[in-house]
């Protein structure tokens, strides 16, 4: 069984920045491609940023690249995503998730979180 959670969320000010970290349980961690996926209230979830399992390939939004940057830390077990210049539109849950493609998705993973709220003030 594999167990995702999320951390480092909170409020902050437009123009922040925030890292959130995914830990994950077992001796797995290498073979999965790992996700960042984002939900707002009212609003579907939406794909924010992906890494495959080595983290030499990533893929972003459109509405997070250049502002956020996806990492992962094998030895640590470890997925991080560092927000900059953070907006009030990205406010929301945000969900790691694990998966054994590295896709563009908000479905296509085999893990997930329970989330981490990120609230960013005008």
């Amino acid at each position: 069984q594999v167990q995702l959670v999320e951390s480092g969320g909170g409020l902050v000010q437009a123009g922040g920045s925030l890292r959130l970290s995914c830990a994950v349980s077992g001796r797995t961690f290498g073979s999965y491609a790992m996700g960042w996926i984002r939900q707002a209230p009212g609003k579907e979830r939406e794909f924010g940023a992906a890494i495959s399992r080595s983290g030499y390939s990533t893929y972003y939004a459109d509405s997070v690249k250049g502002r956020f940057t996806i990492s992962r830390d094998n030895a640590k077990n470890t997925v991080y995503l560092q927000m900059n210049s953070l907006k009030p539109e990205d406010t929301a849950v945000y969900y790691c998730a694990a998966g054994r493609k590295l896709v563009v998705s908000t479905t296509a993973y085999d893990y997930w979180g329970q989330g981490t709220q990120v609230t960013v003030s005008s």
